[in-house]
């Protein structure tokens, strides 16, 4: 049997429920000079602001 499928308002209701993620890693060089990693699992929309904010 094929699943029922919703239309309209419901449709539009799940599709905005389900947020779109992008994992972000940000290199930093700490004081002996090696690197360290940090990653972030943020909204795609949000990932040009977080790495402006990130910049060394």
């Amino acid at each position: 049997m094929a699943k029922k499928q919703s239309f309209g308002q419901e449709a539009l209701q799940a599709k905005a429920a389900h947020r779109k993620m992008a994992k972000v890693i940000i290199s930093t060089k700490n004081d002996k000079g090696k690197f360290a990693y940090k990653e972030v699992m943020i909204d795609q929309e949000n990932v040009k602001e977080f790495i402006q904010q990130n910049k060394a």
